[in-house]
């Protein structure tokens, strides 16, 4: 058995600060930002939370696949933004929803959360161990961030996207996974609960040069390694899903790859660096817009803190 994608959903804060509010609260531009990242803005929660976003677009891939929550034997919630510890944002959403049936945690793997948890499922469907599961990818970015630092504020944005996937008859590709313990320190957001002082607080750090280094060269070799681990003319997939990080290692990543631009969907624009959200967003407003179609073949590569990196073959 395989692990099948029935139902998609997502869920965006409907607030959003383009480039030009930034450029009110610290020093840029609307251009800086868009050659850089082709970034226009990113959008920020007012009352939502982490675990409510992730129940709304839960709710939203439920009804698109036509299961009830009680179905649901796996919930699987990515994050690096909870807004609960205990319990886990994914019990949280367990009880929001309705899913009395289903075990339910969080997994922590940053910008390459959902392609792991994808993974992850897929495993738990070979084992013949759930059948129906449910994996979410939830953020609330700009509750880390330092908005007076213009490295990291320009990037992130909230959202949620989430999927259903349920046991089917077909084939099964293997994965691509890695991770670099050893350069995690070019991308970091350090627990203010480790730190001596109760009232400092820590927000997301990075070293841009190095994630850009990092993704344009690991990003295509997952891509490559699990194509050809599982014998596949690159011609024959339809869409590379990346995670929406920025769209100048996008176009990196297409130019190594020589493959045409246009197999590679793009939301970065309207939405930011929405971390373990934005694969599952941008492939439900595929779903929305009747892009995807029975049959194809699509290749969805995340990738960020840990470092770490993934890339999953499905058919759609």
């Amino acid at each position: 058995m395989v692990g099948k994608i029935i139902g998609t959903g997502s869920y965006i804060p409907e607030k959003y600060l383009d480039n030009n509010d930034l450029a009110q609260i610290i020093e840029t531009s609307d251009k800086w930002i868009r050659e850089r990242t082709g970034i226009i803005r990113r959008h920020v929660v007012e009352t939502e939370t982490t675990v409510s976003m992730a129940a709304a677009a839960a709710d939203n891939a439920l009804q698109n696949s036509g299961i009830h929550a009680d179905e649901v034997e796996l919930i699987l919630l990515c994050t690096v933004s909870s807004d609960v510890i205990l319990p886990s944002a994914a019990c949280e959403v367990q009880q929001r929803i309705g899913a009395v049936n289903a075990t339910a945690f969080d997994l922590n793997a940053a910008c390459a959360g959902f392609v792991f948890a994808y993974v992850m499922a897929q495993g738990y469907i070979a084992a013949k161990i759930y059948r129906t599961i449910l994996i979410i990818g939830s953020e609330s970015l700009s509750k880390l961030v330092d908005w007076k630092d213009r490295g990291t504020c320009i990037l992130f944005g909230d959202g949620a996207g989430a999927a259903v996937i349920r046991a089917a008859a077909g084939q099964r590709y293997l994965p691509v996974t890695g991770s670099d313990g050893e350069s995690g320190l070019s991308l970091t957001l350090k627990s203010r609960f480790w730190q001596e002082d109760a009232a400092a607080r820590s927000y997301i750090g990075m070293d841009g040069q190095a994630i850009f280094k990092f993704a344009v060269k690991k990003v295509p070799q997952a891509i490559r390694g699990v194509l050809k681990k599982n014998r596949i003319n690159p011609r024959t997939i339809d869409w590379f899903i990346l995670h929406q990080a920025n769209q100048r290692i996008i176009d990196a990543v297409i130019k190594r790859l020589g493959i045409s631009e246009d197999k590679f969907p793009s939301n970065v624009a309207e939405y930011g660096n929405t971390s373990s959200a934005s694969i599952p967003i941008l492939l439900d407003e595929m779903v929305q817009k009747g892009l995807l179609e029975k049959g194809q073949k699509i290749v969805l590569a995340g990738f960020g803190a840990g470092l770490s990196w993934g890339a999953v073959v499905l058919k759609w």
